[in-house]
């Protein structure tokens, strides 16, 4: 998504090649356009929770995309103390004098979950602050990456953003993940006449669009598997083809039980 051993060794030595291989850290992001953490269906919450393998993991809440507001963190332990996992959350904003290192924060979670609202000014301050580099320590130390809306954004080489005021807009983003993203592919009207205009003026690469209620699971930079939490929403291939956007619908899993 080694070379082969001596005659005389017998097969199930491992070789120092294939031991580093085995401890190498999964890298891996979980993320959706939208509807991850609505209350009144959890199902994608969940899915990431089981992918830390932990009965109680640490689930690190980063609400830069708001400016770190208070009833943003309060929804956030609301939704999650509901539950098995211990959430905590990292402010970015606000006095240098109450800030604790980053680093420790983030680098001791199970999984970092990156809410909605403006990419462009997360990735602003996320850059200001040096923790852009610290998600990429992260991400290739095991810790899974996750998040929606502008947490899906932040990850790919680049993304459609209503960001900047009275229009949507392509920009760069961290680039953990090749090619482009645009979320909420489903529910705002203009999201999808935008990304096939951007892709056609060149300003974004091929890429991936995301309906509400879906979650995308890459391992490395490889996209392994597509989950709903609705049964009729899904996640497309979007590419430019002599000139025409060509659209791909691909086959998303539905977690819950169909009707």
């Amino acid at each position: 998504m080694a070379a082969a051993a001596a005659a005389s060794v017998p097969l199930v030595w491992s070789s120092p090649l294939g031991a580093q291989e085995k401890s190498t850290p999964k890298r891996r992001i979980f993320a959706g356009g939208g509807g991850l953490t609505a209350s009144n269906n959890l199902l994608l919450m969940e899915y990431l929770l089981a992918l830390t393998g932990k009965k109680d993991p640490v689930v690190c809440f980063l609400p830069t995309a708001t400016g770190d507001s208070a009833s943003t963190i309060v929804s956030w332990y609301e939704l999650m103390n509901g539950l098995p996992c211990r959430p905590k959350h990292l402010r970015v904003f606000g006095s240098s004098q109450l800030m604790k290192e980053f680093g420790p924060r983030l680098l001791s979670a199970d999984a970092i979950f990156v809410g909605p609202g403006s990419t462009l000014n997360t990735l602003a301050l996320w850059r200001a602050q040096g923790v852009d580099l610290i998600l990429r320590k992260a991400w290739e130390q095991g810790v899974i990456l996750s998040g929606e809306s502008a947490g899906l954004n932040c990850w790919f080489e680049q993304s459609v953003t209503d960001s900047r005021p009275e229009r949507l807009t392509a920009m760069d983003g961290l680039g953990f993940l090749k090619g482009s993203v645009c979320p909420h592919y489903d529910s705002e009207r203009e999201r999808r006449p935008s990304y096939h205009k951007m892709l056609q003026a060149g300003e974004l690469k091929d890429g991936i669009a995301c309906d509400n209620w879906v979650g995308l699971l890459y391992e490395g930079e490889a996209l392994t598997r597509v989950v709903a939490s609705r049964p009729e929403k899904t996640a497309y291939r979007v590419r430019l083809v002599g000139g025409k956007v060509v659209e791909e619908a691909m086959t998303a899993e539905f977690l819950g039980k169909k009707p």
